[in-house]
């Protein structure tokens, strides 16, 4: 059961991995406890380790968009948009977010196999994608042939598909999630095949299983 009320203090709270997210007024314990501490408790070590400490904050204010990280001495400062945002999908955008920061830190061959993937997906005709900014990038990629063979909107649309993909593999490490069909979504096979490449790269930690 969901216990309404805030969190009123200005220090900053402990997440799992050492991670931590900031204090402020009318910060929900609902969204924290129900919401953000576990899907950041999903996240595997090796992941986290992967990106270092990372320090959240959830602002108020209505943006034109919903995540921004940035590089810092002291670590990754992530911030999410949260105005008129389910508590659900403000989680969602914290691991969208996370993503987007752990696509700048792949290895060289970690980046030739996940670009491998994404080449046989559209080759074999997939239009779908794993979600709308993906799918954005993808349907703008393909548009046209200039922007087929333009090296920034390629890389536009990897690093949309990548992060997307990452958010969604710790979403189903943290719950139950059901399969999105259609010719928007990725068709199972593929989605499978990302989500095992990711959980060869950064394991499960004990106590979560990828597919139930």
């Amino acid at each position: 059961m969901i216990v309404s009320g805030t969190l009123m203090h200005s220090d900053a709270l402990r997440l799992a991995h050492g991670w931590t997210l900031l204090r402020r007024p009318g910060l929900s314990q609902a969204l924290v406890c129900e919401f953000i501490r576990p899907a950041v408790r999903a996240v595997p070590a090796s992941m986290a380790g992967r990106l270092g400490h990372c320090r959240f904050s959830l602002e108020i204010a209505d943006l034109t968009v919903t995540s921004r990280w940035a590089e810092t001495e002291a670590g990754l400062e992530l911030s999410v948009m949260t105005a008129g945002i389910e508590y659900h999908d403000i989680a969602m955008e914290l691991l969208l977010c996370v993503g987007q920061a752990l696509w700048e830190r792949l290895s060289d061959g970690e980046l030739r196999e996940y670009w491998l993937v994404l080449d046989q997906e559209i080759r074999a005709g997939i239009s779908g994608e794993i979600d709308e900014q993906a799918l954005e990038e993808k349907r703008s990629l393909l548009a046209s042939r200039a922007h087929a063979r333009s090296r920034r909107q390629l890389a536009r649309y990897g690093r949309a598909a990548f992060a997307g993909t990452a958010a969604e593999y710790v979403h189903c490490l943290w719950h139950e999630v059901t399969a999105r069909t259609g010719p928007d979504y990725l068709p199972a096979p593929q989605l499978r095949r990302r989500l095992e490449l990711l959980a060869g790269w950064f394991p499960a930690d004990r106590g979560y299983r990828l597919f139930g």
